[in-house]
């Protein structure tokens, strides 16, 4: 298969996919979990560190100023990325799981007993866990939407779902197992219609699809920079401004207040209010070069790119006896989990690494999505810009080797 993306040259900017693996050159299609980072971003990492590392916003020398600069440049940098309307509405949280935890807690913290919250069968345990913990605390209840069995949400039952309880919708834009991409923005206008806000989980959306505030209208919406290119441990939570004021802050400490006694405490203005403590300036920096990198090479182009190698990758696979591919909807993203037979996800996955071939097994984080579809885990590839049609090719030529072994 050819392609008119210039992939060679991307490549280059990734020493780790150079390297080999039990001597076979390294094919990396853990992409779903994290992406590899550009020499331009590390570069950046590298150069806060060695010329200007010093604490932010509270120190008046030069360095401090610095450093506090090109965080605030990433938050503006961020705000316009996404659409957003201002840079108050840009928190910088530890990670997506963090940023739903915040959410969960903060704004949680004002529903009632009886209030409810709709979650679908293919949310990450990150978009489930939290909400769990408000029903132990607060009597909250949760409804389940389920999905087609080509990986499509029920819309129909999402519908239904919906009633003058429903306080909190949150779905993934893309699911990490099946690569559906929800229809998030007539999901928010009928959360909106129904009363309640939307959360919006952009782990796996962020870094393929062009995402925009204003056309999507979310409250919420969460992301992390180790998948789209950029540093771990640094993540995204956009908020509609009126929620993120009216809810209480997640986190006690530094920074995120206005004047602390012992007879009271008054909170700092958003979106300090929820950024309590030393913040990681340092990969938050490097973030807004991630950012600069896809928007250089264009969101449009990388996933033009990695649908012509889901498509050719699964044409190909279809070849292999036995292979079963789970999530087909019309659209999908660049994501394929599948089974070999009966064999364990992990055999596969074993076997698959022995070859160079770096691929995600188990159950993805998606326990109830696995349960839904009768099984214990799946083994799952997943495309990013770097990819080639020879790590395709190479990733079939170790499934024609493998098959055999576990059938």
């Amino acid at each position: 298969m050819e392609t008119t993306f210039p992939v060679e040259k991307y490549r280059a900017e990734y020493p780790i996919l150079s390297r080999t693996v039990y001597g076979h050159p390294l094919v990396y299609l853990d992409n779903a979990a994290s992406t590899q980072t550009p020499r331009e971003v590390v570069e950046e990492i590298d150069d806060m560190y060695f010329t200007h590392k010093a604490n932010v916003h509270r120190g008046v020398h030069a360095l401090s100023q610095e450093a506090t600069d090109m965080m605030e440049k990433t938050r503006m940098r961020v705000r316009d990325f996404i659409g957003a309307s201002s840079t108050e509405e840009i928190i910088f949280t530890r990670g997506t799981t963090e940023a739903i935890n915040l959410v969960a807690s903060s704004y949680g913290s004002l529903l009632k007993e009886g209030d409810e919250v709709v979650l679908t069968v293919m949310e990450h345990h990150a978009n489930i866990v939290p909400w769990q913990l408000l029903p132990e605390r607060r009597g909250i209840v949760i409804r389940v939407v389920p999905m087609h069995p080509d990986g499509s949400l029920d819309m129909d039952a999402f519908r239904a779902a919906l009633n003058d309880r429903t306080r909190i919708v949150s779905v993934a834009h893309v699911s990490n197992v099946l690569g559906t991409v929800n229809p998030v923005r007539e999901i928010v206008r009928l959360a909106h219609e129904a009363g309640a806000v939307a959360l919006i989980d952009g782990a796996q959306a962020i870094a393929h699809i062009p995402v925009d505030m204003a056309a999507l209208d979310a409250d919420f919406y969460v992301f992390s920079s180790h998948k789209m290119y950029g540093p771990t441990g640094i993540g995204v939570l956009y908020g509609r401004k009126s929620l993120l004021e009216a809810m209480p802050p997640y986190q006690g400490g530094g920074e995120m207040i206005k004047h602390v006694s012992f007879s009271h405490t008054t909170f700092a203005d958003l979106p300090f209010k929820f950024e309590a403590g030393t913040p990681d300036y340092v990969g938050i920096a490097a973030l807004r070069k991630a950012i600069d990198y896809v928007e250089r090479i264009g969101l449009e182009n990388i996933a033009a790119h990695e649908e012509e190698l889901l498509h050719y990758t699964t044409r190909r696979m279809m070849e292999i006896p036995g292979i079963r591919i789970f999530g087909t909807a019309p659209g999908k993203s660049a994501i394929i989990s599948f089974l070999i037979g009966n064999a364990h996800h992990y055999d596969t996955g074993m076997l698959l690494d022995k070859l160079g071939v770096a691929v995600r097994t188990g159950h993805h984080c998606a326990q109830p999505l696995m349960e839904s579809l009768g099984i214990e885990g799946t083994v799952r590839a997943a495309f990013a810009l770097y990819n080639t049609t020879a790590d395709c090719d190479r990733f079939i030529e170790a499934l024609h080797r493998v098959a055999p072994m576990l059938q």
